[in-house]
This record gives C-alpha cells, structure tokens and sequence, in this order.
C-alpha cells in the first residue's frame, strides 16, 4: 500500500486553490489586479490588490448569529501599514508594529463612512474588516485604495451587503482633474479630496481644498463618481466568478412584536410631535421624551416580568416614532426642534483673549455646543515627526480636539483619545492648515477643548481655531468659518436642507454635511450619507445653503476680531529665520557645538540648524523670550555666515582684540580680524607692544595687501604715521 509524504499532501492543497485574478483598468490606462483564492481562504472573505508594487489585503469575518439584544451594526474597520512593506524597521523599544498611527485611524474612519451605510439595517451580527498594507509603492497613495479592497473582500464573501462600493481620490494639477494622482503630485493639486460611493449613489466625501468654490467642487465629485461606477461594475463581474459569493447567508436577528408597535405609535406620536414642537433646549426636550416612553409602560398592565421582556423593543419603536415625528414636523412645517427655519444660524457669541497666559486663545459658542481653544507657538524642536510606514515628515501644525463627557451632561471614563477624536481634529487641521502664513518659522499647535456640545462641535472648533490665532498675532491669509448642513428625505423625494444642525438633526437626518472656508471659497468638506438617491441638484442647493451660512458665521466671527493682532504676546518666543551658505554651518556650529553653544548661552536663545542639500544652503531658526537676545543672536550668526570684507588701501578703525608676542590681533569689522605684525606698529624696532597697545584700544590701520599663500589680510599702522611722527622716531 502506497504511503503519501506530508509534501505530497501539502502539494494537492495547493494544486486544489482556485485562485482568481482579475485585472481594472483606470481610465487614464493604468492597472491594478485583485485577486481571491490564495490568501486568507479560511476568512470568510479575502482578496490582495495590486497596483504596481502596492498590495493590500483585505479580509472580512461575520458571525454567524448577533448578540441578543443589539439593535445596531457591530462593525469594526482596521487597517495597518506594515513596515516591512517599504523594507523599513519599526521605530520604538518593542521594535514591532503596535497601536495603530492617526494615520490609519483616518483610512479606517474613511472605510467605515462607505461601509457601514450599506449593509441591511436588520443586520447586527459582529463583523471586521482587516486591511493591511504589505508591499508598498511610495508613489502609490494606499489609502485610495483601501474601500475598493474592502469591498471586494465583501463582494466575494456570502455576507449580506448592499454594495459594492469604491472611493477614489481626486486631485487637480494644473486645472485638469485626476484619478488617484502619485503622491508627489498632490503638492502640485488644489484640492486632495476623497470620494466614496456606489453606482447609483455618493456616500462619503472628505477632503482640502486651496479656497475653491462650490461649483469647482461638485465637478471634482462628478468625475470621481464616474470612475467609481466603473469600480463597482468591476466588483460585481468578480463576485459572479466566485462561486460562495452567488448565495448570500440566511440570517434572522430581529424579532418583532407588530401590535406592540402600533400601540406605540398610537399613544406616542402626537405626544412626540408636540414635544418637538415645543422649542425646548437640548436637555429638557430628551427628558420629556423619556418621560413619554415611560408613562406609555406605565399604561400597560404588564406585570415586571412583560415590562423587562419588552423593555428592548419599546426602546426600539420609541425611537422610530419620535424620529418620525420630528421629521414630518419639518418637513411639513418648516420649524426645527428649536424653533429656527431650515436656513437660520443659531445665536452666536465669542471671545478672545479668554485665558491670559496663553500665546493666544478664543471660545466660540453657537447655541449649545462651545469651543475653548488656545494657541502656542513653539521651536522647530517641538515640531511632531512622523514616523509611517509609508511616509516619514515633520509635522509643523497640530490641532488636537478633546471631547470631554461633561460636554454633553455624561458620566464616562476617560480612556485616550478615541478615533471620533482623531477624526474631528483632523478635519478642523485641515480647515485651517492652507491660511496659515507661508514660510512660518514657529510650529503652531491649537487645542480645542469642548465645553458643550450639541452638534457641529468640530465646526466651532474651525471658528474658534481662527479666532485663537488671529488673537496670537498669526497673520493668517483669510479667517475661515465652518457649518455644519443636514438633510431630511422622506420616500416620496419630499426634502429639506437645514443649516447649522443639532445634535438630534444629525441623528435623525440623512445627510451630515460639514464645509469649512474663507470669503473666496471652501477650504475643507466632510460628507457622510444615510440614505441613497442624494441628486446632484440636492448637494448644489446645500453646498450654496453652506456657502450662505458660513458667510453668516464669518461675519459674526469678524464682529469680535476683525483681523489678526499686528503683533504676538510677550510671553511668545521671538523667532528669526534665515538662510546661509550651507559652507558656513559648519563655522556657525564651531567645534564639538563650541561656538553655537557659546551663543545661546550668551543671549538666552535656541538656534535650530538645517541642512537643504538640493539648494546648498543652511536654514536657521533663533528662538527666544527675549526680542534682544533674539537680534543679539541673529547678529552674531550673520557675522559668522556672512563674514565682512575689507578693501586693499582702506583705512579703518580697528579695536584691538588681543596681544601676543609678535603683534597685535585687530578687528577691522566685525566679525573680521587680523593681525596687526609688532613690525607694522611704530617706525621703529619695539622689542613688545607693552605700554604701547592695550586691549580695547581703538588704532587707525591700513589693509596693505592680501597674503596669496594664507590668503589672510595685511594690515599696518605705521604707514599712516605723519612724516613728522616719523622724523621724530628716526
């Protein structure tokens, strides 16, 4: 009897993959291949995509029964760069991959918006999605790319989902729109935005722009969504060669009580829809409702037992019903939960100057949600180095945006900084990164703590961020506003557009629409979609309803602070910058740091050196508190880098510097010394210089002449002796 080797086992496994590989092309003709059936079979989805010598898996788990009693989508989006993906070691003691960066916590933030909206609203079963990236192209930006993995990953699999869906990026180079331009090219763009959607539909927008207008950033949407239509068509005709993706699971994970929910909507509606009517602020009006909801339990003769078995589901209608409420109200009435029209800003106050001993600080309030925010102004030494897989940079501009529990009347440990953190901050970054001023020594970092939140909270930290550094004496190109818009659709395509939403609007709505931007147009956007069938006229009608309130906004920010203060705080440090021959760092430097060392002790200062290699030049940041050790510093330096010349047969008045054996050391300039030979004194033979220099002396002398071989000056005082001073000697 025939025994098989383990190798020969191994060997039928793999001659058994069914491995399949299917090449897109982009429009402008470059490729990328996504493959199934090799890697990661046991997952129960997975694919890598290729685009040249950028890969990605992409890997998706759903369990197969939900938790009892979840009543949301448990979805958890994660992607990592792995180092060795650039042939790159880990930074750190631990030298591995450990908490993932801002970075990947933003392209898990931009995968998640696509994803999430998409899958059946009846569907809670645990799911991950797993993205990482293992080789890596530095000219190929992977986080464009991520979506398109993950969602083929889902379009292979049999988990319910109602893609597919794919984003793009979308840059503009010398006015013509790309597709996922290379990395060095998004320099050259005006605007870096991120687009996601499917073939019918826009998701999810996010992105920066350089003040482009509305109608420039609509187009750059239109020409995404034809490539992504392209990209979905793409995944479908993959899915179709997979044989498990043709039979989706079977799955039941709610169960429901359809009298119990008449019951609800009976009792509650009116009730509902005249709390909302009523105007009331943010806490009173989630009280009256929870009274509501419990004064309906309390009408039914449930024993405690019923009370806790349905207590779930009364939840769950409750909620429709009070959402439902809310929506018939403005849409058919045109009144929101407190009492504005669909167009009007809620009341807004600010102020500068708040917290004295900072570099600059502002809060910004609109109704019930309030930023405080401060500036500082730090060295190049306090800038953040970013240490990615992919990229490594100095990060110059930070803004960190903290939501802290009380902000909205909640009791919650404080675990970090979580990814809702993460995500606002950069937004508001983003918002505000293009006005500051071009060639910034200083590295800034702004800090907006909410105080109160009911809704579009990272808005007020974009108004309070402008505020701070205008107060700091940051001579930013514009102040820039934000506004946050919302949407309410019903089926019948019946629709309204509000401005500046609540809290509760952005629960209830379908659209959470944020815009920042100056006078001149629109710096930074976030988009995320509830529901499908978004026009293109809808989204031109609320960007220019944007345009309109954050020009309101703008004009109130302007009220407090019309333009930046001319100059900083005292307690800034005063900071110089300039470029020097990149021959002359080293003289700057001294030996062993000596003289660099020598002059910040001196004047109080901090000098920061770089090397730019491609101009041949070494830049040069002075810091410090003291605005005279700051000129003391920048002085000396100069006399160093830009050492001073003095003219054959110029006279000049030269200070005696030091005294040796054979002469005199004289500076002619400052800066610039030479030696003044014992020969060159007097007209006659002097065994010394003592009781004939001192040093600190001033003494008129003569350049006579260049030394060819040391190439060091000659100097003489005797030439410029009268004739009868000479007599008299003789």
């Amino acid at each position: 009897m025939r025994t098989e080797s383990p190798f020969f086992v191994h060997k039928l496994i793999v001659l058994n993959m069914q491995v399949i590989n299917k090449e897109f092309n982009f429009s402008d003709g470059r490729t990328l291949t996504v493959e199934t059936g090799k890697l990661a079979k046991q997952a129960d989805g997975s694919v890598v995509l290729k685009m040249g010598d950028t890969m990605l898996l992409a890997t998706v788990v759903s369990a197969q029964k939900a938790v009892e009693g979840t009543d949301f989508m448990p979805l958890t989006i994660d992607y990592r760069e792995k180092f060795a993906s650039t042939g790159r070691m880990p930074g750190g003691f631990h030298k591995r991959e450990s908490r993932p960066s801002n970075e990947e916590i933003l392209v898990m933030r931009l995968v998640d918006r696509a994803l999430r909206p998409l899958f059946p609203s009846d569907y809670h079963a645990d799911t991950q999605v797993m993205i990482s990236l293992i080789s890596a192209d530095k000219e190929i930006c992977p986080d464009a790319l991520a979506c398109f993995a993950a969602s083929a990953a889902l379009a292979v699999s049999d988990i319910p989902f109602q893609g597919p869906v794919s984003e793009v990026r979308v840059g503009r180079i010398n006015g013509t729109f790309q597709i996922n331009p290379n990395h060095s090219l998004l320099a050259e763009s005006d605007l870096d935005m991120i687009i996601a959607g499917t073939v019918d539909n826009i998701l999810m927008v996010e992105g920066e722009l350089k003040e482009v207008c509305e109608a420039d950033m609509l187009a750059a949407i239109e020409f995404a969504h034809a490539e992504i239509k392209r990209q979905c068509q793409f995944q479908i005709e993959l899915a179709a060669m997979v044989e498990k993706a043709k039979t989706k699971r079977v799955y039941q994970h709610e169960t429901h009580d359809l009298e119990l929910k008449e019951q609800i909507q009976a009792y509650c509606y009116e009730k509902c829809y005249q709390i909302a009517k009523s105007a009331l602020d943010k806490k009173a009006r989630g009280g009256a409702f929870e009274e509501l909801e419990n004064q309906f339990i309390e009408a039914q003769n449930w024993t405690a037992e019923e009370k806790e078995q349905k207590k779930i589901l009364v939840s769950w209608y409750f909620g429709d019903v009070e959402k439902l409420a809310m929506r018939r109200m403005i849409l058919d009435e045109n009144v929101r939960l407190d009492g504005r029209n669909t167009k009007q800003i809620r009341p807004i106050w600010s102020e500068v100057n708040y917290l004295p001993a900072c570099h600059g600080s502002a809060v910004f309030t609109r109704g019930e949600t309030q930023s405080l925010t401060s500036l500082t102004l730090g060295t190049k030494l306090d800038a953040q180095s970013i240490d990615g897989a992919v990229y490594a940079y100095t990060e110059n501009f930070m803004l960190h945006y903290n939501f802290p529990p009380f902000s909205t009347g909640e009791i919650k440990p404080l675990r970090g900084v979580g990814r809702r953190e993460i995500g606002h901050g950069n937004l508001a970054q983003r918002a505000l990164k293009y006005v500051l001023p071009t060639d910034f020594p200083y590295t800034v970092r702004l800090v907006s703590d909410v105080l109160e939140s009911n809704g579009s909270s990272s808005m007020a930290t974009v108004c309070a961020g402008t505020l701070a550094l205008m107060d700091g004496g940051v001579q930013i190109k514009a102040p820039v506003s934000g506004i946050a818009m919302g949407l309410i659709m019903d089926e019948n395509g019946k629709y309204a557009i509000l401005s500046d939403i609540l809290g509760d609007e952005d629960h209830l709505g379908d659209m959470d629409f944020k815009v920042t931007g100056t006078e001149k147009g629109i710096t930074a956007c976030q988009m995320d979609m509830k529901v499908e069938g978004l026009s293109a006229q809808v989204l031109k009608e609320a960007l220019e309803q944007a345009r309109q309130g954050r020009l309101h906004i703008l004009g109130e920010i302007l009220k407090t602070l019309a333009k930046p203060n001319e100059d900083f705080k005292s307690n800034v440090p005063r900071m110089v910058f300039l470029e020097i021959p990149s021959d002359m760092i080293g003289p700057v430097i001294g030996p062993g740091g000596k003289i660099i060392q020598e002059i910040q002790a001196k004047t109080g200062t901090t000098i920061v050196l770089e090397e730019d290699k491609e101009r041949k030049l070494g830049l040069v940041y002075i810091s410090g508190v003291n605005k005279d050790g700051v000129t003391q510093a920048e002085a000396t330096v100069r006399r160093i880098a830009f050492p001073a010349k003095a003219e054959v047969g110029e006279v000049y008045a030269a200070k005696v510097v030091s005294i040796v054996s054979f002469g005199a050391f004289v500076e002619l300039l400052p800066g610039l010394e030479a030696l003044l030979h014992i020969s060159e004194v007097a007209n006659k033979r002097l065994e010394s210089l003592e009781g004939v220099l001192t040093v600190g002396q001033t003494i008129d002398v003569k350049v006579t002449g260049l030394d060819q071989k040391t190439k060091k000056l000659k100097v003489s005082h005797k030439v410029l002796l009268p004739k009868q001073e000479k007599e008299e000697q003789n």
